[in-house]
């Protein structure tokens, strides 16, 4: 995990907010963050170390399918006013960050927050479960591997 989404996921906790980190996505892609809050909104936080980080990357757009509010985090040298202004903004420095600007609801749909509830709470479990026995981690990868 990049300092800058150390310092993000540490800023959720602070709020109360669940996140997991490179979090795979319906679609596919990886979300930096993936956040559940206790209001059950979903939230993605993309992590962008620098000014040609953000200029190089067209798939941030698509991370909106699958939260209700979406944020980039950045360091302190970044240059907000490249950002667009319907996301929200975190600004990262050091270990710590502060929630700089709120990003608007785009509220999902029942039947896909749903979905999205079972997939974050699969994934979670697993990785706590993991986390609590790493043994259980080696053994599965060794049953998953092909010979």
């Amino acid at each position: 995990m990049t300092p800058i989404c150390r310092a993000a996921a540490r800023l959720c906790l602070l709020h109360g907010w669940a996140p997991v980190a490179e979090a795979p996505l319906p679609d596919g892609r990886r979300a930096d963050l993936w956040v559940l809050t206790p209001a059950g909104e979903f939230l993605v936080i993309e992590a962008k170390s620098g000014l040609r980080d953000f200029q190089t990357d067209r798939k941030w757009p698509e991370y909106r399918a699958w939260c209700d509010r979406l944020y980039f985090a950045v360091g302190l040298d970044f240059p907000e006013g490249v950002l667009p202004g319907d996301t929200g903004l975190i600004v990262a420095d050091g270990p710590e960050a502060a929630l700089v600007r709120q990003a608007p609801h785009h509220p999902l749909a029942p039947a896909r927050r749903r979905s999205l509830l079972q997939r974050y709470a699969l994934l979670s479990g697993r990785r706590l479960a993991l986390a609590q026995d790493p043994e259980a981690a080696v053994a599965l990868m060794g049953a998953l591997r092909v010979e």
